[in-house]
């Protein structure tokens, strides 16, 4: 057998290699670390290189993404379809091994991770997606849902905040099948961590209600082989193992230095670090028998075979669970789905003619709860508010994991990297809510889930000035736009209750990427339209109300406002103008469109066109031109009644019209 130190020596070399040929990288994670990934891979992961998305495996998680060639050498040398080129592209344009792990990109990447600590955040959505679908599936004799979550993270992790957030919930949850280990080397980008680290991490650990291993000799693959078995034997608590590791090491001169932190080794050191090493071999050179030990093909098909085995047994006597749990893992919608809703929109048009749209949110979820199992929901603290546990909900706080509700408490990042982690562990679809005004706890969390092309619902309440008497702090102003900004993120600020169902069953219909839901606090009047226009609804963007002849103006509103227009537009028509509102919930699904549909709606000769929006303005005037007008939201607000506040700012149906008129002067 191949000796275990020249097993974690082939991380290291191809580690620096891989940095030095690419000029830049992060060498020393990678090498001090390569130890722990060795046992790991070789004693531990439960995976199927041929089939990296085989859903009963291990997940491993490299939380401190910086040392991305630690998971990229670990995943070679174990036979996936990341070839030698590919180590040798690390860093390049559109190569398999990008600079921080990327997930789509690299067969066995499980998430994106490089702001740091939002690996550790997944990696609890994904132990936490593990627990509920093995209580839901799991039957005696038939444990068809059994595998760990794996982290690796480092100092920074735990320096950032979300780490405490999603630890601590780990924590309160039990998930014990969630194992992290804590590369302790005591250096960051800016040298020895003592100056502004010293944290009693186990303390703070068992606070949380971990199981904490400690002094475990992170290049001792006995100890770190112990440290893993006693993490897997304790069931109800999760496992933090600290593992004491020198950065950078089989570098003589630069191992236990931040030198070796973010930076290429140099020449020099490399060669001095093969002869520390007595690595005889050449750049990329991997000897044969290192491949054959590392090789976890013929495991994985084992594995995956015996599960698949499994599987056939559980289908035979558990038929409907067995096709339940094969249809979410697969991502299919319900067979009766569209028939479905086709029925509640139709209802939904006649009730509640005055609704706050978070209260027609609560309507949609009951329309849909019923058809989605896999929806699991939650709240960061704001649950009445949000509006977001209808009555199929059940919380999952009082220990029942058959439930499919969380309250995550005041931790709006970790929730919001929690849920990225269960829609990558798959056979869910999980919404989290908060309000609009908080989207800025979690902003990264949501470009993560952009960036990755995820499925993952955010809802957001209060979503402007009519948030009223708490003022400034909780009026969001330059959210909506912002978010609009992100690339791949669907951001819909619906009108009514027709256009919230339909919001709602676009996000959860989009599988290319996130959706944001944004839902006023206050009433809003139901708007009447043909069945043409329900449908319409689904492209974004929309003729509301239409004048008897084309168009001289156009007013585009959204959401709450979208009333204010309605009443401005017939007015306007009844002095005999000729005026169009288009409602646009939601402007990136519109301009998906083709170029005959927007401009059926928006006509390119019709130049004077106001927006109207209780948001900051700037992003509207792509729509409106240079020659058009936005009534917008472009301070903070003040605190006072939100009706009032509407008046006061100008969301008024007098402004619209006068705004209107002025350009048609």
């Amino acid at each position: 057998m191949t000796d275990r130190k020249v097993l974690a020596n082939a991380i290291r070399v191809l580690a620096m290699d891989a940095v030095q040929q690419a000029n830049s990288g992060h060498p020393g994670a990678p090498m001090g670390m390569a130890d722990i990934a060795e046992v790991l891979f070789n004693d531990f992961l439960k995976h199927n290189p041929n089939n990296p998305n085989w859903f009963n495996r291990d997940r491993f998680v490299m939380s401190n993404g910086h040392g991305s060639m630690l998971p990229y050498a670990a995943l070679h040398l174990s036979g996936y379809d990341l070839s030698m080129e590919d180590l040798k592209n690390f860093r390049q344009l559109h190569s398999k091994t990008p600079g921080h792990p990327e997930y789509g990109y690299t067969p066995g990447i499980e998430t994106t991770t490089g702001p740091l600590g939002q690996g550790i955040a997944n990696a609890v959505g994904m132990a936490l997606a593990e627990k509920l679908l093995a209580k839901q599936f799991n039957q005696p004799g038939h444990q068809i849902i059994d595998h760990h979550t794996y982290v690796f993270l480092g100092d920074g992790c735990l320096m950032e905040g979300i780490s405490h957030e999603a630890c601590s919930l780990a924590g309160t949850l039990k998930l014990g099948k969630l194992i992290a280990v804590y590369d302790d080397n005591n250096i960051s980008i800016d040298g020895e961590v003592d100056g502004w680290f010293t944290d009693n991490t186990p303390q703070r650990f068992r606070a949380y209600g971990w199981h904490v291993v400690e002094d475990v000799d992170g290049h001792d693959a006995e100890a770190i082989q112990a440290a893993i078995e006693a993490g897997q034997k304790v069931t109800d608590q999760p496992t933090l193992i600290c593992a004491k590791t020198l950065i950078g090491k089989g570098a003589p001169n630069k191992a236990g230095s931040h030198d070796c932190h973010g930076a290429p080794l140099g020449d020099e050191e490399i060669k001095a670090t093969r002869d520390a090493l007595d690595w005889p071999h050449a750049p990329f050179d991997i000897p044969k028998e290192i491949y054959t030990a590392w090789d976890a093909k013929a495991a994985g098909e084992s594995a995956e075979s015996d599960w698949n085995e499994q599987m056939t047994a559980y289908q035979q006597v558990h038929g409907d669970l067995a096709a339940e749990l094969s249809r979410r893992i697969n991502g299919e919608l319900p067979a009766e789905w569209h028939n479905h809703l086709n029925e509640y929109l139709a209802k939904v048009t006649t009730d509640e003619p005055q609704l706050a749209t978070r209260q027609a949110s609560k309507l949609a979820l009951e329309g849909l709860g019923p058809l989605l199992p896999e929806f699991f929901g939650g709240s960061a603290d704001l649950t009445p508010s949000n509006n977001t546990f209808w009555s199929g909900s059940k919380s999952i706080n009082d220990g029942n994991f058959s439930g499919n509700y969380i309250s995550y408490g005041v931790r709006e990042f970790a929730m919001s990297a929690i849920t990225n982690g269960m829609a990558l562990h798959g056979a869910f679809i999980p919404y989290s809510a908060t309000f609009l005004m908080f989207s800025e706890y979690a902003r990264n969390a949501l470009r993560m889930a952009a960036l990755m092309k995820i499925r993952n619902i955010f809802v957001y309440t209060h979503d402007s000035i009519g948030v009223g008497e708490d003022g400034p702090t909780h009026q969001p102003v330059e959210q909506a736009p912002t978010l609009r900004m992100i690339p791949n993120m669907h951001v819909w600020r619906p009108c009514d209750a027709v256009e919230s169902v339909v919001a709602w069953q676009s996000a959860v219909e989009k599988t290319d990427g996130p959706s944001c839901l944004l839902f006023t606090r206050q009433k809003v009047e139901h708007q009447q339209r043909s069945n043409e226009q329900i449908q319409n609804i689904y492209k974004g963007g929309y003729v509301l109300k239409d004048c008897q002849g084309t168009p001289e103006a156009i007013i585009i509103a959204t959401g709450s406002e979208v009333g204010i227009a309605a009443q401005a537009t017939e007015q306007l028509n009844n002095q005999g103008h000729q005026v169009r509102l288009v409602s646009m919930p939601c402007a990136e699904t519109f301009t998906t469109q083709s170029e005959e549909y927007q401009a059926s709606v928006l006509p390119k000769d019709c130049t004077k066109r106001v927006a109207v929006e209780a948001a900051q303005g700037d992003y509207w005037y792509k729509f409106v031109g240079l020659e058009g007008k936005v009534i917008a939201q472009n301070t903070f607000g003040e605190s006072a009644p939100g009706n009032v506040l509407f008046e006061h700012f100008g969301f008024t149906t007098e402004n619209v019209v006068n705004t209107v008129k002025q350009l048609l002067d």
